[in-house]
């Protein structure tokens, strides 16, 4: 709003054309605006501002909060460094196998394997003991037809194979028994390995859930310390909005203002423009 506008509003209005609310909305657009450039304004000179006895408060509160916010900085860094390593260490956990763990899956690998091939060898020898058992079955029912027949050669013949698959027979029933003590002894290292196995997990899990402790600690750390930050951020733009007014309204009046003020004048300028347009705005308004 200029003064030429002003007054052409003026007129306007004595002819009856109100436009009370559109001058409300354009001094609050403009209000925000100044707002915004005091804070701009004062950002940019608050540390020239020293010497300026009625910006006193002003400066020496941003000095302190400057130094606290530079203290939470400093830790809110460190925090973040403190999660990322805690990111990258329960990565590295989860995505890999410790040393001691990876000898024994190989160890248990090995048992496993011997484990299937004496089962397989088993298998075998019973396999052979049921051909052994069917073939002494049908010598034996041969024996007791030639012993009926007095043919004593041919018995006895049949006699010395029933012997030798007699024989046969204990023989690989103790190798079944012996296969299957390996297979039991076999289970038995399989697990005390598999109680070692799940010793060594669960201290690989409690490393990584201690890992997830440090990332959950950092994160209430860094909420909390970017809450203390942007609670500071607030009070420094307040302090700045106070010192960019009083400087934009004495930079013409105040010799040290206007020194302090040296390269923003056209955006005090600006200023100085949108304040008066905010008050013809308000007085149209009837405000």
């Amino acid at each position: 709003m200029t003064q030429s506008r002003y007054f052409l509003a003026r007129i306007a209005q004595a002819f009856g054309v109100q436009r009370r609310q559109r001058r409300m909305a354009e001094a609050a657009s403009e209000m925000h605006l100044l707002r915004e450039a005091e804070q701009v304004l004062g950002r940019a000179l608050w540390e020239r501002v020293e010497g300026i006895e009625a910006l006193g408060v002003e400066y020496w509160n941003i000095r302190k909060l400057q130094k606290e916010r530079d203290e939470l900085q400093a830790e809110l860094d460190e925090c973040e460094a403190i999660l990322a390593d805690a990111h990258q260490q329960r990565a590295n956990l989860l995505g890999s196998i410790n040393e001691p763990e990876q000898e024994l899956e190989k160890k248990r690998a090995a048992i496993m394997a011997e484990l299937e091939q004496l089962s397989r060898n088993r298998d075998s020898v019973v396999q052979q003991a049921r051909e052994i058992r069917r073939v002494y079955d049908g010598l034996k029912m041969k024996h007791e037809v030639l012993r009926k027949d007095s043919n004593s050669e041919e018995v006895a013949k049949v006699k010395a194979r029933m012997d030798e698959l007699k024989q046969r027979f204990t023989d690989l029933k103790q190798e079944r028994d012996d296969i299957a003590d390996r297979i039991a002894q076999g289970d038995a290292r399989l697990d005390q390995l598999d109680s070692k196995l799940a010793a060594e997990r669960q201290k690989h899990r409690s490393e990584a859930s201690e890992a997830f402790q440090y990332i959950g600690q950092a994160n209430r750390d860094i909420s909390t310390l970017k809450s203390k930050l942007g609670v500071i951020d607030t009070q420094m733009r307040q302090l700045f909005g106070e010192i960019g007014r009083h400087i934009s309204r004495h930079a013409y009046q105040d010799t040290a203002c206007r020194a302090v003020a040296k390269g923003q004048m056209p955006l005090i300028d600006v200023m100085r423009a949108l304040r008066l347009s905010i008050a013809l705005n308000h007085r149209l308004a009837g405000m």
